[in-house]
């Protein structure tokens, strides 16, 4: 698996895409609004500062930013942001975006997308709150956050959601052939700490890697916005939230392998560039990187189905709810990992693969209503 040319979220606007089924990460940089307005209020300061109305652009850069209405929502964000702060100046600052990502992402839709806000602007010239808006421009960015994209000092603001849980690689131990975490994708039940130490590792070093590329790349005192999937508990890495999501996935693939339609070897050479952090993990890489200040971190749950906007904590006692919300929840598993499986063991398995999954997904809803933990940090470079 070569990361860079294979982790990509479906394509398209269809049924199944990503485009279609990321209410999700939608939720996720809705909850992470006011931490997003109050790093760009501090951004454009610094830029003004820097620069001058007039004088040069605010530049933004949104690391991962996949394709679809996610991607028109941040740039919508941050610009409603600076017309706030901004107050309708007669020399408003301009607004740079970077819209990055890998390139097997889908930026003809991106762009596509990013047409609609511009004929949303037009439509609707006469608003005064549209007026407000300053100039900007969009260019797309295609390349890993693992390595450099920009030159030195240049950034004012990076904005990621729902992506540094991704990593640079497998682990090479794990990416070399041996069978070391048999019948499973991710750290699971039976998964042996040697593995988990391994994934820990290379969480350790990419997060590292990250911050150290992007010190560079912002402007002194820059800021970061960076929201992903974690985990709520430091000690119980076999058990957490995300590794229920990849141990159901992986338990429909064995289905498959009792079935004969997948191959055992299969199945054990899969595995995924991942890991769910718990917030200490995160806080001891930022610290010992001594180039960022911490304003802001939280841990905040988002319901497993993306269309379950009750926080109440109780279990779906219905089979017809559960059974709905298991579909649902495949469906957006689906959108961000299809692509990556349909690589690995052929396309002919993905929907029997999710059918099986959406079942597991919908039995264990009703067992236990579960919620993914989401790590939102704010960062100032030093």
């Amino acid at each position: 698996m070569k990361v860079e040319r294979d982790l990509h979220m479906s394509r398209g606007d269809g049924e199944d895409s990503y485009a279609s089924n990321s209410r999700l990460q939608e939720k996720s940089i809705l909850k992470t609004r006011p931490v997003l307005h109050k790093a760009v209020a501090a951004a454009h300061a610094l830029s003004l500062s820097s620069g001058g109305p007039g004088g040069g652009a605010m530049v933004v850069a949104d690391l991962g930013c996949s394709s679809g209405p996610n991607t028109l929502l941040v740039v919508s964000e941050v610009l409603a942001a600076v017309a706030m702060v901004a107050g309708g100046s007669a020399q408003p600052q301009h607004v740079q975006f970077f819209l990055n990502d890998l390139p097997g992402n889908d930026f003809n839709l991106v762009f596509r997308s990013l047409d609609l806000l511009k004929n949303k602007k037009l439509a609707a010239k006469d608003r005064r709150e549209e007026s407000l808006l300053p100039p900007y421009y969009v260019a797309g960015l295609p390349g890993s956050f693992y390595t450099r994209l920009f030159p030195d000092h240049c950034v004012h603001l990076f904005h990621s959601s729902y992506c540094l849980m991704w990593r640079s690689k497998v682990p090479d131990e794990l990416a070399g052939g041996a069978v070391l975490n048999e019948g499973h994708m991710y750290i699971w039940e039976t998964t042996p700490q040697a593995v988990v130490a391994l994934y820990r590792r290379q969480f350790q070093e990419d997060m590292s890697l990250f911050l150290r590329l992007c010190h560079r790349e912002l402007v002194p005192g820059g800021h970061m916005v960076l929201a992903f999937l974690g985990r709520k508990k430091s000690k119980d890495v076999l058990r957490g939230e995300v590794s229920y999501t990849w141990g159901l996935l992986a338990q429909a693939l064995q289905s498959l392998v009792k079935q004969g339609r997948v191959k055992k070897d299969k199945l054990d050479s899969f595995n995924l560039p991942f890991y769910a952090p718990s917030m200490d993990e995160v806080r001891d890489v930022i610290t010992r990187s001594q180039a960022f200040d911490i304003t802001h971190i939280q841990l905040f749950e988002s319901n497993w189905d993306p269309h379950d906007d009750d926080d109440v904590e109780m279990k779906m006692e219905e089979d017809v709810a559960a059974v709905q919300s298991g579909v649902n929840v495949a469906r957006s598993i689906r959108a961000v990992i299809g692509p990556l499986i349909a690589r690995h063991f052929g396309e002919h398995i993905l929907d029997d693969l999710f059918e099986l999954h959406a079942k597991n997904v919908a039995v264990h809803l009703q067992k236990v209503k579960t919620k993914y933990p989401v790590i939102v940090v704010s960062l100032q470079a030093k």
